[in-house]
């Protein structure tokens, strides 16, 4: 059985390791199983520590003071991506972000399917002498977007994915389609049986309801704690998460 839909997810990080480096923003874009937006949310985050690269990412220490921290906002991350596909543009780098950062809270992030348009884009835009993400989404012939900034690089793979599964709705039930889909769930199956977990060894089991908290050092975003999303990126986020409403950073991070 496939999944619902698909979690496009976007980090901006205070360097390259997931090791040694922080997530310092996070979005993501919630598609149905006919690549239609359904939903979004970004925020900031505190890095607890240096932000990094400002000239890629426009992210300056004073943006993210108030913002929360990984572990309160990681129950909920969890939650908007249960029983999706996973999708990002070089989505194991995504990835072992996550599981790091979850392996710091002492959870494993969950293994499940997901799709890189990276990878895909080797198939559906064969031609490219590269495949960024900026490269990808002109060849497609999709419109720019603000370049490094979490949101901003969601919504232009949210596009990506939502043109190599044909964009008309029809089409992405398709046997074409459904054979890419097919193969994501089969081989996380295969990496599930292999025990495969997040950088740094073995995966510690999620607790059953890890959408209410999962996991020592995991919690649901406190009352007066909200996802700050940096504005503005193209147009208005809803925000998710309780105790008021958005904090916009005054300055914008662009390309």
């Amino acid at each position: 059985m496939l999944p619902c839909g698909y979690a496009v997810v976007d980090l901006e990080a205070t360097g390259p390791s997931p090791r040694r480096h922080r997530v310092l923003e996070v979005a993501v874009v919630l598609l149905d199983a006919q690549c239609r937006t359904e939903h979004e949310t970004s925020t900031l985050l505190d890095p607890e520590g240096p932000v990094g690269p400002t000239h890629i990412h426009g992210i300056v220490r004073g943006d993210t003071a108030g913002a929360p921290r990984f572990a309160q906002i990681a129950a909920r991350l969890l939650a908007l991506l249960a029983g999706r596909i996973l999708v990002g543009h070089n989505v194991g780098c995504d990835r072992s972000f996550l599981a790091a950062e979850f392996a710091r809270l002492g959870t494993a992030f969950p293994r499940g399917p997901e799709l890189c348009t990276m990878r895909l884009a080797q198939a559906y835009l064969p031609a490219l002498p590269g495949h960024s993400l900026r490269a990808c989404c002109a060849a497609a012939g999709l419109a720019d977007f603000p370049a490094h900034t979490a949101l901003g690089d969601a919504r232009a793979t949210a596009a990506l994915l939502a043109h190599y599964a044909g964009r008309h709705p029809a089409r992405t039930a398709d046997g074409a389609w459904a054979a890419v889909l097919a193969e994501a769930v089969g081989a996380a199956r295969a990496a599930g049986a292999a025990g495969a977990g997040g950088p740094g060894g073995a995966a510690v089991p999620v607790p059953t309801g890890a959408a209410q908290g999962c996991g020592q050092g995991v919690r649901e975003v406190p009352a007066g704690v909200s996802w700050r999303p940096r504005t503005p990126v193209v147009r208005p986020v809803h925000v998710d998460g309780s105790g008021g409403g958005m904090v916009p950073r005054a300055r914008y991070g662009g390309a």
